[in-house]
């Protein structure tokens, strides 16, 4: 019991850890960075901070009038399948916890903006050089794209360790199996 309360702690710890801060973030960007669209530089060229409303899903993708709807549902989902995952996640997992933990904050802090507004979620940090640009992202972008990153690669470990222990099965030698009744002798 007590493991699974820690596993709980530390998953909603960063859950609401993520949530919070993007939130935080949020509404400093939309306060301190008006007018919308005006770079303000904060290491030269190379990191900026600009206030922009991303109706889309990253990078841009938009789907026309209905995305805003279309990334709710598709988040719902997403959170959805996360939770399976997270209920199938053991306590001792701690890499694997913090990853989904990270993707599921990051997706109900850009959740809560879809909802919020129809403008679009709050982006704001702004990386590159001159014209070559990322795409402006926030601090809920950050944490879904590190958590899955880290899931990708912790589930792909899981997967390598698993087929090494079948391998290694598969290359002991098999014994017969005893007989189902001792045998005994006649001495005929």
């Amino acid at each position: 019991m007590e493991r699974s309360s820690s596993k709980a702690v530390r998953f909603w710890s960063i859950v609401g850890g993520v949530v919070v801060l993007d939130i935080i973030t949020k509404i400093w960007a939309v306060r301190s960075l008006v007018p919308e669209r005006i770079p303000r530089e904060v290491l030269g060229d190379w990191v900026r901070l600009t206030l922009v409303r991303n109706p889309g899903a990253a990078f841009g993708l938009y789907l026309g009038p209905y995305s805003r709807w279309i990334f709710i549902v598709l988040t719902a989902v997403a959170l959805v399948i996360l939770g399976r995952l997270y209920k199938s996640t053991h306590p001792g997992q701690v890499l694997r916890l913090t990853a989904i933990g990270l993707v599921c904050g990051g997706a109900i802090g850009n959740l809560l903006d879809r909802i919020h507004s129809t403008r679009g979620v709050v982006d704001f940090l702004d990386i590159g050089i001159r014209d070559a640009r990322w795409p402006t992202f926030n601090v809920a972008d950050i944490a879904v794209s590190t958590g899955a990153l880290l899931l990708a690669w912790v589930l792909w470990s899981e997967d390598s360790a698993a087929s090494e222990v079948e391998a290694e099965r598969a290359a002991e030698p098999t014994s017969p199996l005893p007989s189902a009744r001792p045998t005994r002798d006649t001495g005929t």
